[in-house]
């Protein structure tokens, strides 16, 4: 399941993205460098699964959402390791895209794969008005009114300070919670999801997509940097806003699987064609890395 979806991802942003050896050569190596470094194609195959899951096979063309999503997301992961952000050095077991580029040339690629990205959103080939309803969608999941920048910037605010729990949850919903969100709606939409299905979508995303960060707050205590393929332990140097911090590692464990226990009940009215997602949010909170 997670190794078909990767492969399909993997070759659609690499017809997608202009190749290393085209004008100007700097921009593309890095781009590449950042897209190509391994990852789990997670936002990307959750999108393809609800597709998949509403249209009862996988809708043609659907891997390029995919593709856009990462584009999304890995330009999400470049500025988020900058010097002014999270200052890190390594991201899915390779130096970050400033270590090697320089921090101009990241700051550029990230801009680049958000500019590619919404370029091929608008050549998807779906009805005009899901296109126009999915790029609005993925839009406000990046934004500043509870999405990824938002979450960005109140994380980034609330280093050094003592979070409330309803603070804690906000920076997650909106900085990791939102985009794999919009990954499921989006898929939904492409397949011509009803309404209901929408609603239902969107409730299993904000469920596996706050338990998904949970894990990760976890990992970042209980992990090595190597098994992680991050530097570990970044978060607790940066007096980040955590649930292991808050709550410690057991309750927040308890409260992943609490969200994931939801997240399935979203999803009853699927039936059997839900089973693929389901084992994907069992994923996410059993994962090591």
């Amino acid at each position: 399941m997670l190794d078909q979806g990767q492969r399909l991802t993997d070759a659609t942003l690499d017809r997608l993205i202009p190749l290393e050896t085209a004008h100007p050569v700097s921009i593309h190596k890095a781009m590449r460098h950042s897209v190509f470094a391994g990852g789990k194609r997670l936002r990307p195959i959750l999108c393809m699964e609800a597709g998949r899951m509403v249209a009862g096979s996988l809708p043609e063309g659907i891997e390029e959402l995919g593709a856009a999503l990462e584009m999304l997301h890995t330009y999400s992961l470049i500025h988020d390791d900058l010097p002014a952000l999270d200052n890190d050095d390594l991201r899915r077991g390779r130096p970050t895209c400033h270590k090697v580029f320089g921090e101009a040339i990241a700051i550029l690629a990230g801009d680049a794969l958000q500019t590619q990205a919404y370029e091929v959103l608008s050549r998807l080939k779906c009805p005009p008005e899901s296109r126009v309803r999915i790029i609005e969608e993925i839009a406000r999941a990046t934004g500043t009114i509870d999405g990824m920048i938002g979450g960005q910037v109140v994380d980034l605010e609330a280093e050094h300070t003592k979070p409330t729990p309803e603070m804690l949850e906000y920076i997650h919903r909106s900085k990791t919670a939102a985009l794999i969100t919009a990954s499921l709606v989006s898929g939904g939409l492409y397949a011509g999801a009803k309404e209901s299905q929408v609603t239902k979508l969107r409730n299993f995303g904000l469920s596996i997509g706050l338990a998904f960060q949970i894990v990760d707050d976890i990992l970042d205590v209980t992990q090595t940097s190597e098994q992680l393929g991050k530097t570990a332990g970044k978060d607790t140097a940066s007096e980040k806003a955590t649930y292991p911090a808050m709550f410690g590692i057991e309750r927040s464990q308890q409260q992943a699987d609490d969200l994931v226990s939801n997240a399935f009940r979203q999803l009853e009215s699927f039936g059997s064609s839900a089973e693929t997602l389901k084992d994907l949010a069992r994923f996410l909170v059993e994962r090591k890395k």
